[in-house]
């Protein structure tokens, strides 16, 4: 059984489009429907169930998707443990987006010194979506915000980095109160379902604090440059507050006890990939 056929569909079952698996892939969606098609030939079952751009995980998909991503992790545990200490096989990590630029190069630089001839596969994407898939087995760590609540036995968690929220505003609003600020300015709302969001979701509702929102979105980075023009102003975690290319915009500080982002490095152990996984740790912790 090619393990092609079943990474295509294990990822049409987590992202429910052949779309999206096309361009995770790269391929096209008449490919990963080619392969699932073939998969439900050997196996003799339909595996998922069109619905428009949709799609769903048949009864019988669902019952061999857990069996059929062990089958994955297992073929690329031995394709690493089958290699001598030169060839390491493929090393998944997963970041958020917030890391992608800051602190994964810094990760990346001394693993590839080490290991040259390393291929790392790097899946983007939000906390919650990179916590599943490392405790699932499709990855191997991931760099993410802290999970609330406790990680399961078989996997490790370690602290790098936490900074508190604060309230991002264009710079001529640098001397205004916090609080009042985001009542009665237009609101750019960090995506609630990511756990950076959440928590300052969380924060408002604590404090009977209603915003005007004028959208919500995933990327602390965007929501900066649209800060810097004038579109509003928003509460996100300090460390992704500065654009890059821009000096347009000020942090006010908020007042008493502040929630904290914890950014950190979860990872499987008790794998063929722990010991890349824990160097992986140790460089993130000095960068």
């Amino acid at each position: 059984m090619d393990t092609r056929y079943l990474q295509c569909f294990i990822a049409a079952a987590e992202c429910k489009s052949l779309a999206e698996v096309a361009r995770r892939f790269n391929i096209t969606p008449a490919a990963v429907a080619a392969r699932i098609k073939a998969l439900e030939q050997q196996l003799g079952v339909p595996l998922i169930q069109r619905d428009g751009r949709h799609i769903a995980v048949t009864q019988a998909g669902q019952r061999v998707l857990e069996r059929a991503r062990k089958l994955v992790r297992d073929s690329r545990d031995l394709q690493v443990i089958a290699g001598d200490e030169h060839a390491m096989g493929e090393f998944r990590v997963g970041a958020s987006t917030s890391t992608l630029t800051t602190l994964l190069p810094k990760v990346l630089t001394p693993l590839y010194k080490r290991y040259p001839k390393l291929s790392v596969f790097v899946e983007p994407g939000t906390s919650a979506h990179l916590y599943h898939q490392v405790t699932r087995g499709m990855l191997d760590a991931a760099i993410i915000v802290q999970p609330q609540f406790a990680v399961p036995k078989g996997f490790e968690w370690q602290l790098l980095v936490e900074d508190a929220l604060t309230v991002l505003v264009p710079a001529h609003m640098k001397d205004r109160d916090p609080f009042e600020v985001l009542e009665s300015e237009p609101f750019l709302r960090y995506d609630r379902t990511t756990w950076g969001g959440r928590m300052a979701d969380q924060y408002l509702q604590r404090h009977d604090i209603y915003p005007q929102q004028r959208l919500e979105i995933d990327g602390a980075s965007a929501i900066a440059y649209m800060v810097a023009s004038g579109l509003g102003v928003s509460l996100i975690p300090r460390s992704l507050a500065d654009p890059s290319e821009t000096k347009e915009v000020a942090c006010l500080r908020l007042p008493g006890d502040t929630p904290r982002r914890r950014m950190g490095i979860i990872w499987a152990v008790n794998r063929a990939q722990t010991s890349l996984s824990q160097f992986m740790v140790e460089e993130a912790v000095k960068a």
